[in-house]
């Protein structure tokens, strides 16, 4: 249980390595150029992979957001041990959900989970969905128009999504699915933290927006 515990603590103090994805490295660089200094530069600094820890941690709150898009994560959920107070196990097993950045495979992740944790760690993928294939995003200027004029002063950015979606079943179908759901919200609305929360919700104002943003998509299809 004492190893156990000394797992768990690496985990939540040690991070996996720093990968720039293509997609990733187009959002940051796309966003970093319309931002002012010294906020642009900064964010920029995020592609280098020497420095991405600190400035994620410079970042603050913010830096939550982009951490998964720049490493693999992974995320301890369930523990089981002993059955009986009295007798102490001879096997703790612990369970994690791993998220996978784009091109990359379980094999890899669990060689990276081999170099944080050490030798002594027994680890196998019990479960594994494979991602959608490199995205064909041809249709991302037909979808850029739409914001443009639904929002002029918006700048349309390639969101790598650091959730699972529906997407990697439509793959298996040769089927490219396009994340688009756009949503005009204030400035001061705290969206990543109402995501599946307690009382997820959106303006009734951004639903209008994106409702008509995807109505004209499907015209233009």
């Amino acid at each position: 249980m004492a190893k156990m515990g000394a797992l768990l603590t690496a985990l939540d103090r040690k991070t996996l390595p720093v990968h720039i994805t293509p997609i990733a490295r187009q959002m940051i660089e796309t966003m970093s150029a319309e931002l002012s200094f010294p906020t642009g530069a900064l964010l920029a600094r995020l592609l280098n992979p020497a420095l991405t820890g600190s400035i994620l941690n410079l970042m603050g709150e913010r830096g939550r957001m982009f951490a998964p898009m720049l490493r693999n994560t992974v995320s301890p959920t369930i523990v089981q041990g002993g059955i009986k107070i009295n007798v102490i196990p001879s096997e703790v097993t612990l369970e994690m959900d791993g998220r996978l950045l784009p091109g990359f495979t379980p094999d890899q992740m669990l060689a990276e989970l081999r170099t944080l944790l050490g030798a002594e760690v027994e680890l196998e993928t019990i479960r594994h969905d494979p991602g959608p294939p490199e995205p064909d995003t041809g249709w991302f200027d037909t979808l850029t128009a739409i914001l443009r004029e639904a929002d002029p002063e918006g700048i349309p950015v390639p969101l790598l999504m650091t959730g699972v979606t529906d997407a990697r079943w439509f793959a298996r179908l040769g089927i490219q699915t396009y994340g688009f759901l756009p949503m005009n919200l204030p400035e001061d609305f705290a969206f990543m933290q109402t995501v599946h929360a307690a009382n997820e919700r959106i303006p009734v104002e951004a639903v209008t927006f994106g409702t008509d943003c995807v109505f004209k998509a499907l015209q233009r299809r």
